[in-house]
């Protein structure tokens, strides 16, 4: 699908004959009875705060993402997707056709596990950090003298708690076995790690680096099902493989080049957000559209 990035970006839907089931940082739910209807909008956060700039055509490439994902990895684990074609969606949702074409999905209602699944697989962001102060991340203990953006082999499973507002906290996983149980910890996390080996590769055959990525499942009629998005830019540290050097940070496909421009600013990460610069909302919206445009294209 063809990214506008010189549209308006929509910050907010405005769906009136719907009842709204919840407002994330980026996206809205709306309830449709049995199933949710939900959009990615253009709001983009960083450091847990919304910002008042959008990203023109974000959530396009956030949902097309996803939708790609799902369907690549559909025999690993069933998924929550039920239709992304607007021409499905039924009579009354025909009037808000402008904002949800592209960057919709309905899917069925499943209960989310109260726990994110973070799975890494190279040495970055507040793993290298948490590392470098003990020797382990999230209490798993690795080999001593890695450098920062090492690969980590195997790839491990960090969960956390998934927090409404804030940052979500780093958990051990006997923590999560207490919170929902040890046979479907032992499921989400054997699920994750496979859904991040197949990403992996698929990533690195078209010269991407898939760092580390966090998935949310829940549970319909007594099965796992892999909920909200799919390994995109917001959920995953992609970095350029050809440009791969372990030993210093790398350049990211993500958020992180914002991330990068705000830590330049005055600003105690609190909100309101700070507006972000024309050229910097251009570059984002670069290594969004580019990552996506690698990722689906043929093997290199």
């Amino acid at each position: 699908m063809k990214i506008d990035r010189n549209a308006a970006p929509l910050l907010e839907t405005s769906l009136p004959a719907l009842k709204p089931f919840k407002q994330g940082k980026v996206r809205d739910v709306y309830d449709l009875g049995d199933r949710l209807l939900i959009v990615a909008t253009d709001r983009l956060s960083a450091f847990d705060v919304v910002l008042p700039t959008g990203i023109p055509g974000k959530g396009v490439v956030l949902t097309q993402m996803s939708l790609f994902w799902f369907r690549l990895l559909a025999d690993v684990v069933p998924n929550h997707v039920l239709t992304a074609d607007i021409e499905d969606y039924g009579p009354e949702l025909q009037p808000y056709r402008d904002q949800l074409e592209g960057r919709s999905m309905i899917v069925t209602k499943a209960e989310a596990l109260p726990v994110e699944c973070v799975v890494r697989g190279y040495l970055a962001g507040s793993g290298w950090k948490d590392y470098q102060a003990s020797g382990a991340v999230c209490g798993i203990p690795l080999p001593a003298g890695l450098a920062q953006s090492a690969r980590l082999e195997p790839p491990i499973f960090t969960p956390a708690t998934k927090a409404a507002t804030g940052h979500d906290e780093n958990v051990p996983f006997e923590t999560m076995e207490s919170t929902v149980g040890a046979e479907r910890a032992a499921e989400a996390r054997r699920t994750s790690l496979e859904i991040y080996s197949r990403a992996r590769a698929h990533a690195e055959a078209r010269g991407v680096i898939l760092a580390d990525t966090k998935f949310e499942f829940g549970v319909r009629d007594g099965n796992l099902v892999w909920i909200d998005e799919a390994l995109t830019p917001d959920s995953s540290r992609f970095w350029p493989g050809d440009e791969y050097e372990p030993g210093r940070p790398q350049r990211a496909f993500d958020k992180q080049f914002v991330r990068d421009y705000l830590e330049t600013l005055d600003w105690n990460k609190q909100p309101p957000g700070p507006e972000l610069p024309p050229d910097v909302v251009a570059r984002t919206v670069e290594k969004y559209v580019e990552a996506y445009e690698r990722l689906r294209g043929e093997a290199r």
